[in-house]
This record gives structure tokens, sequence and C-alpha cells, in this order.
């Protein structure tokens, strides 16, 4: 259709159909980058920012605005090498540095990730207690139900629901807001740094970042990409989805600092177990705030708990080129499953252990994110700098400085922790 100026109109219906087909386009995008940053927010998550937020008030605020930088550039890194080679880390891994470096790196990331399995079902456990449910109960039904969800289900539908129990987060800046926290004294710990030099201190820190920039995640969101078929054509719209996750996983990690810090810091409460962490929710929900805590612990549990153990199974079998994939048998790819039970049975069992300290475990597996974080970030830098693997996708040179600077950020944090932590047996004083 034209005006008598001779200008052409797109008719309304053909506008709507276009609209349509963009929606449509970017709804079947959209998932790597919410996801795997929300799932950061498990329950190792939940426990590192409470009890960041309840040791330490207000302070580690500035940490988070630039590790929300970090998030991004990382995240956005994998989402981008993904969509230009059609291949996961792990894979460019093996074929550029061969299978020494592979294994190297393998190592590191399974123990990372079955640390953080465990924290999941940790969560579970500490969840369950919450509800008078013991542990040798809450655990074993979890895994089943974990098992199911994941194996028996179709992909898409474990897509849904992983999006849905994302929505649980929205308790905390609720929570946050209603809590009446000092608002000033929290905007400048936004932009004001203070770091101390005990143990204690760095590794709070070093389980910050850990729990935000995660070593599976890194794996995890360029599979995801590969597996969508997101090529470079697509990766706009991942792009936006991988940004705006990091921005809303580290919106609700603010919150979760927020009113832990204005609740229980305030009050000298330190958190030893789950119902001190619930009293953060007190403002927000009063007596239902024990409730509501632990219905948001399990479910960012599970979440973490179906996604961990996948991740393990898909990352491994790729790097040594072994079948993967939930449409195959076991008989067809027997070391995928078995990797992926391994996984499963480990969390669970370790969980099982009595008396075991829930939230310091939970605690301390971010720690050992964060201090093998370095390793696989320095292995997808320098391949995603690499222009012969990346073409026109390679890393420009302010996403390399960020990433370059978290890798040796926490190197130097591992290494400030571990002088932290001998000093002291030869009488010196780091601070």
């Amino acid at each position: 259709m034209t005006t008598k100026l001779g200008t052409k109109v797109t008719p309304f219906s053909t506008r709507l159909a276009n609209w349509r087909r963009s929606l449509g386009l970017a709804l079947a995008i959209i998932g790597p980058g919410i996801i795997t940053a929300n799932a950061d927010n498990d329950a190792g998550g939940i426990s590192t920012y409470s009890v960041a937020g309840a040791r330490y008030g207000y302070s580690l605020l500035w940490m988070l605005v630039l590790i929300t930088f970090s998030l991004a550039v990382t995240q956005e890194m994998g989402a981008r090498m993904g969509a230009a080679t059609g291949k996961g880390l792990a894979a460019l891994i093996r074929e550029r540095y061969g299978v020494k470096w592979t294994f190297f790196a393998m190592v590191c990331t399974l123990v990372a990730n079955l640390a953080t399995t465990v924290a999941e079902f940790a969560g579970i456990a500490a969840a369950g207690e919450l509800f008078g449910v013991p542990r040798w109960l809450s655990v074993p039904l979890a895994a089943a139900l974990v098992w199911i969800l994941v194996v028996k289900w179709s992909y898409r539908s474990v897509e849904r629901v992983f999006l849905i129990l994302s929505a649980v987060y929205i308790v905390y800046p609720l929570s946050g807001l209603v809590v009446g926290a000092p608002w000033g004294e929290v905007f400048r710990n936004m932009v004001v740094p203070s770091f101390h030099l005990d143990a204690a201190y760095i590794m709070v820190f070093i389980a910050t970042v850990g729990t935000t920039i995660t070593p599976w995640g890194q794996f995890f969101i360029q599979a995801y990409v590969v597996d969508k078929g997101i090529g470079p054509r697509e990766y706009k719209a991942t792009r936006v989805d991988v940004l705006v996750g990091a921005f809303v996983t580290d919106f609700m990690s603010f919150f979760m600092i927020v009113a832990t810090a204005s609740t229980l810091h305030v009050r000298g409460i330190q958190i030893t177990g789950a119902a001190e962490a619930a009293i953060a929710l007190e403002p927000l929900a009063g007596s239902m705030a024990r409730i509501l805590f632990g219905i948001g612990l399990a479910n960012a549990s599970l979440l973490g708990a179906s996604i961990l153990p996948l991740a393990t199974a898909y990352t491994v079998c790729e790097a040594f080129g072994w079948e993967a994939g939930l449409d195959r048998s076991r008989r067809e790819a027997p070391i995928f499953h078995g990797l992926y039970a391994f996984a499963v049975l480990f969390g669970a069992a370790v969980a099982l252990i009595p008396h075991l300290p829930l939230v310091p475990v939970m605690l301390l597996s971010q720690d050992v994110n964060g201090i093998l974080l370095a390793v696989v970030l320095i292995f997808a830098i320098r391949i995603a700098s690499d222009r012969r693997v990346m073409g026109g996708l390679a890393n420009g040179r302010v996403g390399n400085g960020v990433a370059w600077a978290t890798a040796v950020g926490l190197i130097v944090l591992t290494v400030l922790l571990l002088g932290s932590s001998v000093a002291p047996l030869f009488g010196v004083r780091l601070g």
C-alpha cells in the first residue's frame, strides 16, 4: 500500500505478523543467559550472600557491583564462543591444547562441580530440617525427583521448569525493600571499596566471586547455546539474554546481602544454620519467614541439583569425545549416564553424613568454585581471543581486560588466602 506522496506503508496485518515472528524467535532463543545466571543463585549462592551480609554488613556490595560486570563479560564470552564455533568449551580446549591439558581442566571442573552438587543437596537437607523433615528422608527424595525430572522428561519441559523455578528469587527484593535499609549507607558501600586481610574475610570474598561466576557456568552456557542451534545470525538476541541474566541474578544477590545485613548484622546474629538465614525474610513474611525461606532454598537447591550433574556429565564427555545426551540409552552413552548418576549420588551421599554442618559446607563449596574458576577462565579467554577460532567474534580489548582482571584477581585472592592462613603459624600478621 502507498500513500498519495508515494511513501510505502506496511499494512498493519503484515507488521503484526512480523512482530509475532520476531517475538517467536526471541522466545525460542531466550533462556541460556537467564537460566545459567539464575542457577548461580542456588543453595551455595543463597548461603554465601546471606553469610556475607550477616557477617560483614553492606561492606561487600562494592565487590558485587564489579562482579556483575565480570559475570556479564564472561558469560557473554562463553555464549559467543558457542555461537561462533558450534562447539562447547571442553571440545575447544581439547582441540587447542590436547588431551593432557584437557584432563587437567576436567579434573578442576569435576572437583568444583562435585563440591557444588554437594552444596545443592546440603541446601535441600537444610530446607527440609526447617520443616522438621530429617535429611535422611528429604535428600533421597530430592535425588529421585531430580533424576525423574532430568532423565524422564523432555528437554523442553526441563527448560520450562528451570525458568519457573528462577522466579522464586523475587522474595529477596521484596524483603530488602520492606526491611527499611539505610540506603545512604548501602549506596556508599556500593562505590567505596573496603578490604581486610584476615582469612575469614578473604574466604567469604572468594566464595562470593565463586558463587556468582562459576566454573560450571562457563561450560553450561556455551553448551546451551550450541544445543539450541544458535549461530552468529541469531546471536544478538542471545547476547541480550545473557546481559539481562547477569543483571537479574546480581540484582537478586544484592538484595540477599541487603536483607541479611539489615536484619542479622545489625543485631549481631551470625548464620550457623538455615534458621538464622530465614530471619532475613521476617520483615516481609513475619512468622511465615521460615516457611518462605525453606521453600525458596528448596527450589534453588533443586534447580542447581538438576543442572550441575547434567552439566558435569556433558562437559566431561564432550572433552574426550564420548557419546552424550539424554536421548541416548545407557548402552549408547554409558559414561555419560554413569557420570550423571555418580554426581547425583555423590552429592546426596555427602549431604547425608550425620551432623554435617550444612551452611559451612555450602560456603566452602563456593570457595572451591572461586579458586578453580581462574583455571577455566584462562582457557576460555585464550580461546575466545584467537581469531583463527572465533573469526570476527573474537574478544575485544575491553572484554579481554575485564576477563583477565577477574582471573588474575582470583589468583591473587587465593595467594592472600593461603598467606593469611599460614602466616599466623609463623607469628606473622598480614593486616
